[in-house]
C-alpha cells in the first residue's frame, strides 16, 4: 500500500515547536515524502488543493487538531488516504486512532507502510471536523489570547464569568426528549460519543465509526430540571444571534446560525502505520482487525459501544466537579 506521491503538510509552530524537534522536516523527506511548511500568508486549504492537483496520492498532516481536520477534509472531498502526525499540543484525534501521541515520527511509517480503514466525520454548516465543537463557554475560552498558554486557567474563569452573568448567549436547542434548551452554558457535539464510564478513559472515543454525533448539553444554574444531558443522533440543530462563537477542534471561529450538524459514516480513509498494532487501547482493536484481514469491515476497527454511550469530554470535566448528578440517559 505504497504512495508514489506523498505529502505532508507541517505545522511548525504546532505544539511549541514539537515537529522541529522530532526532525519531522528531514525524517519525511528521507523517507521520499514532500514536505510542505505552512507560513504567512497562505492558506492550508490552498496549499492542499494545490498539491491534490499536482497528483497527491496520500495527505498527512504535522500539527494540531483544527489543521488536521483542514487537510482530512480535502481527503474526504477526493478520497484520498489520510495520515496523522501528531505535532500538536493535545492531539486528541491521534489518542483516539491508537496512535502513541510521543512517538511522532513513527507515524511516518503509516505513509508507504500503513493500515488504511474508514472512518467517521462530522460537519457544522459544511465544515469537516475530526473531535468536535463547543458553544456557550468553551468557545468564548478558545477566543482568549491566554488560552493557548493556559487551556485549562483561562477555560476556567471564562467558565465563572459566564455562569455569573447575566448576560445571554441566545444559544437554543431542543434535545432527544423534546425538551428546549435555552442559553445553555455549554453545548458539546463530537464526532461520535466520548467515554463515559470504564474501562474506556473519560474523554476518549470508543468508536470512530458508530456513524453519531455525541452530543451535551449543560444548563445554567438553576435549570429547572437534570444540570446535563447527553445523547447521541445522527443529525442535530442549534440556533442563536450572529455570529456564533465556536471552538471548532480547538480552533476559535464564527458561525452562522442556524447551526446544522451531521455525521458523514465512513467517509474518511485513515492510514495507521503498523508498527503501532499490538499496542492497548485503540491501537488493540486495530491489531485485531489486521489479524483478521479481509474476514472483517471497516466498522470493526474500533470497539463500538452503541449509541446509548453519554460522551464526556475534558472540556466540561470542571462542570461535572460542581455537581453530583448523574448524566441523563437517552
Amino acid at each position: 500500500m505504497g504512495a508514489e506521491r506523498p505529502v505532508l503538510f507541517v505545522n511548525l509552530a504546532s505544539g511549541g515547536g514539537k515537529a522541529v524537534r522530532a526532525g519531522i522536516l528531514e525524517e519525511a523527506r528521507g523517507r521520499g515524502i514532500e514536505v510542505v511548511v505552512l507560513s504567512p500568508g497562505r492558506s492550508l486549504a490552498d496549499l492542499v488543493s494545490e498539491a491534490v492537483a499536482a497528483g497527491a496520492d496520500v495527505l498527512g498532516m504535522a500539527g494540531g487538531d483544527g489543521s488536521l481536520a483542514a487537510v482530512a477534509s480535502a481527503a474526504v472531498e477526493n478520497d484520498l488516504p489520510f495520515v496523522c502526525v501528531p505535532a500538536g499540543t493535545r492531539n486528541h484525534f491521534a489518542l483516539d486512532l491508537g496512535i502513541d501521541r510521543q512517538e511522532v515520527v513513527r507515524s511516518l511509517d503509516a505513509f508507504q507502510s500503513g493500515l488504511e480503514r474508514r472512518i467517521d466525520v462530522a460537519e457544522v454548516n459544511g465544515r469537516v471536523f475530526l473531535n468536535n465543537v463547543s458553544l456557550g463557554v468553551y468557545g468564548e475560552a478558545v477566543r482568549q489570547e491566554a488560552y493557548r498558554d493556559a487551556k485549562l486557567r483561562t477555560l476556567v474563569a471564562t467558565a465563572a464569568d459566564v455562569l455569573q452573568s447575566s448576560t445571554v448567549s441566545g444559544l437554543r436547542l431542543v434535545d432527544d426528549m423534546g425538551r428546549v434548551h435555552a442559553d445553555p452554558a455549554l453545548v458539546l457535539v463530537s464526532n461520535n460519543p466520548y467515554a463515559v464510564e470504564p474501562p474506556q478513559p473519560p474523554g476518549t472515543r470508543a468508536a470512530l465509526d458508530g456513524g453519531r454525533l455525541g452530543i451535551v448539553v449543560v444548563d445554567r444554574p438553576p435549570a429547572g430540571g437534570p444540570p446535563w444531558r447527553a445523547w447521541a443522533a445522527s443529525t442535530f440543530e442549534v440556533t442563536g444571534p450572529a455570529p456564533l462563537h465556536a471552538g471548532v477542534d480547538g480552533e476559535a471561529v464564527e458561525l452562522e446560525p442556524p447551526l446544522r450538524f451531521a455525521v458523514r459514516p465512513a467517509a474518511l480513509r485513515v492510514r495507521v502505520a503498523r508498527s503501532w498494532l499490538g499496542g492497548s487501547g485503540a491501537t488493540a482493536r486495530v491489531s485485531a482487525v489486521a489479524a483478521a484481514g479481509d474476514r472483517v469491515g471497516a466498522s470493526s476497527m474500533f470497539e463500538s459501544k452503541g449509541e446509548e454511550q453519554c460522551p464526556r469530554s475534558t472540556t466540561w470535566w470542571w462542570f461535572g466537579s460542581r455537581s453530583r448528578a448523574r448524566p441523563t440517559r437517552r
